[in-house]
Parts: structure tokens; sequence; C-alpha cells
């Protein structure tokens, strides 16, 4: 099944459930002044407050198309009222396009499945590059200097999530819930095996040992 990413700033959208349509799961999760923090899986669709707690709405547009992972993004600047001005500062600050609050999790899917075959339905091609490391997401493939790294899917995905948050120190809790909702659930001591079998691929192509524990704390890649 195809999975499309819906990301609010707004604090119910944890609460909010997925939704099936055709052959395509939507997902829905919370986006705080830190960015995504799980993996952004398919096509992402983002509704930024134009009121947020720690910053503007302007300033997290402007994030989240300086952000690789969300460049792409299709982002909706959600205003609380119909001012002409903030609509044309949503749209300079990269915003595609604006709605007058308040969503809710009906209005966000209308507007969603509304963009149809637009931008929202492209996927970036461009592999994620980390130092001698390159993530290629289309063809689901890990190399590193240029050898293919030789990994499970979960592993694919929990070294994207490294990746993504290198030099960042992770508990396993975190990991579990960076990688997303996944059926059954996932619990500690998976994520123990997979970090063990991910050491051993990376070792296998001579990445070295870019894993490291950190006693009572968890995990952390380092970049350097």
């Amino acid at each position: 099944m195809n999975v499309t990413t819906i990301l609010l700033t707004g604090e119910d959208a944890s609460d909010f459930a997925d939704f099936d349509h055709g052959d395509t799961r939507f997902v829905f999760d919370r986006l705080t002044e830190a960015g995504p923090q799980r993996l952004l899986d398919g096509p992402v669709c983002a509704f930024v407050d134009w009121v947020m707690d720690e910053l503007s709405g302007l300033e997290m547009c402007r994030r989240l198309r300086a952000d690789p992972r969300t460049a792409d993004a299709h982002i909706t600047m959600v205003l609380e009222g119909c001012d002409p001005e903030d609509k044309r500062r949503a749209l300079a600050a990269g915003a595609d396009d604006y709605m007058v609050g308040p969503t809710d999790r009906t209005t966000v899917l209308d507007r969603v499945l509304a963009l149809g075959t637009g931008r929202a339905a492209a996927v970036s091609t461009q592999p994620f590059q980390l130092g001698d490391l390159e993530i290629d997401l289309p063809a689901l493939q890990a190399r590193w200097q240029g050898k293919p790294i030789s990994l499970r899917p979960n592993e694919f995905r929990l070294l994207r999530f490294f990746a993504e948050n290198a030099d960042r120190v992770m508990s396993r809790t975190e990991l579990i819930d960076g990688l997303g909702k996944q059926d059954p659930p996932i619990d500690e001591r998976t994520v123990d095996v997979w970090i063990g079998r991910l050491r051993r691929a990376l070792r296998k192509v001579g990445a070295g040992e870019p894993i490291r524990t950190v006693r009572s704390l968890g995990y952390v890649y380092d970049s350097h």
C-alpha cells in the first residue's frame, strides 16, 4: 500500500486516525518546531498554523523548505482570517496554498485528496547523502562509498532514520516512534536485534562502527 504523510502543527494531530483510500494510506503526525520526528513515507503534505507556540508559521514554512526531507512537501498555511496581506506573506514564505482555520481531520483529508496527482504526488528521487553513506529512497538501497549495503526493509528504515538524525543520541523509544506505526508493535529487544544486523552490514562494506552505544541513553550515528 502507498503512503502519504500529513503533518500538522496543531496539538490534536497525534490523535487523528490513519485513513485508507484506494491503495493509499494517509498517515497523520504532529509537526513541532524541532521538525519531523519520524520517518516520512511517500509524499508529504504539511498544514502549518499561522500562530504557533515557539515560532511563527512563516518561520516554520521556511524551515520546511530548507529541510531536504520536506523541501518538496505541499504546504498549506492555516490562517486565522482572510487578510490579503497574510495570504501574500504565506506564499512568499514558501507555502503552496492557504486556508482559514480551524482545521479538523475531515477538512484536512478533503484538501489532501483534492490535490490528486499534483505536487504532493511527486516523491523525491534525489538520493540522501551523508558523507560516504548514500540512501536511495526510490530504489530502497543504501550504499557506502558506492558499495551496496545488504539490508532487510526494517534495517534500511532504521539506517535512514539514523542518517536523517545523525549525531543525535536517541533512546530505543525514540527510535521506535521514529520508525512510525508498526503492526505488530515493535519492542525494544527487536530494535537491538536490528541494530546488531545493521552494524554487521556496515562493517561488511568497510564503514566501520558509525553507530555508537551511549550507555543508559541509547544510540547515536556519528557522522564524522
